[in-house]
């Protein structure tokens, strides 16, 4: 890494794996590679916005594969380190008649795990803090202890200070924590430095007991964010600025979902690709749902660049 190399417009912090999905109809195994940051990164790239990725990989070839995969995918990978003995992560999805996935993982050795215990991630952040958004999720905070979480919030203060945006999706998975409590410790540490949230309203019923989507933007503008937008699958978006009115924007059109993985992920990087071009939130919110709602035509997280929407 350089000093003189620009950031990217967003960096996104979190892991990529290694995506085993299965065709229903040929029950033959599809590989790919994804996760829930490298998915929003990946398609910030393609809808033109100047994206990197934070993380770290493995010296093994599935690792290599993964990181040349990104680099055609026009992601920034000069913040991707590379771990001397650990591999990356691996995930199998499944999926029911209503195209409703589940998730088998193998990843608790990932490199990204690992990834402050490495000798260049203090450059990395440094360079890193400088981007114009910070894209952080539940399951980056998922990936560390304590320590590592403790940094991660450090890392969005420094990010706000220094005049970006933090950009927060909580995406709630409870396997990946010990109990609900250290979630909620983890998320409430980071708060006061996200200016824009993404949550999905059935995650934060799960975690904080919300009722009504109206109790998930209340919470994160009480906590300083400044715009909050709550995914609510097929009913559609619920968004509010601080101090102002919330509109709900439904989906323009419900098609029966073939496998929603990804879906969440998309959906925020429609909405920051289309913020980061100038738009105004509700326009966002639009973009969000026309990417999303072609993600869930397809299987897998990362669909084929021909069949993205204009």
């Amino acid at each position: 890494m350089s000093d003189t190399m620009i950031p990217p417009a967003i960096v996104c912090f979190g892991e990529c794996m290694i995506e085993l999905s299965r065709n229903p109809a040929s029950d033959a195994w599809r590989m790919g590679f994804a996760g829930d940051c490298a998915n929003v990164a990946i398609y910030c790239a393609r809808g033109g916005a100047q994206a990197g990725f934070l993380s770290a990989v493995g010296s093994d070839p599935y690792s290599e594969e993964m990181r040349a995969f990104l680099n055609r995918e026009g992601v920034d990978c000069r913040f991707m380190l590379t771990h001397p003995t650990r591999v990356a992560g691996l995930y199998a999805i499944r999926t029911d008649d209503r195209g409703e996935r589940s998730f088998t993982y193998w990843r608790d050795q990932s490199a990204a795990r690992d990834f402050f215990a490495l000798s260049g991630a203090g450059a990395a952040l440094a360079e890193a803090a400088q981007a114009r958004m910070l894209y952080l999720s539940g399951i980056t905070l998922s990936l560390f202890d304590a320590d590592g979480q403790a940094q991660v919030a450090d890392l969005a203060k420094t990010v706000r200070e220094n005049g970006g945006e933090v950009v927060f999706d909580g995406n709630y998975r409870p396997r990946g924590w010990p109990d609900p409590a250290a979630a909620r410790a983890a998320f409430g540490a980071v708060a006061p430095h996200c200016s824009i949230v993404l949550p999905t309203f059935e995650d934060e019923a799960a975690l904080y007991g919300d009722a009504d989507p109206h109790d998930s933007l209340d919470r994160w503008h009480d906590a300083g964010a400044r715009l909050v937008v709550v995914k609510m699958g097929d009913k559609g978006a619920l968004f509010s600025h601080k101090g102002e009115d919330s509109g709900l924007l439904p989906c323009p059109s419900r098609r029966a979902p073939r496998d929603t993985t990804g879906a969440g992920d998309s959906f925020n990087a429609g909405f920051l690709t289309a913020l980061l071009a100038g738009a105004e939130p509700e326009g966002a919110v639009l973009a969000g749902h026309r990417l999303a709602g072609e993600v869930v035509m397809h299987p897998g997280a990362i669909i084929p660049p021909d069949a993205m929407p204009q």
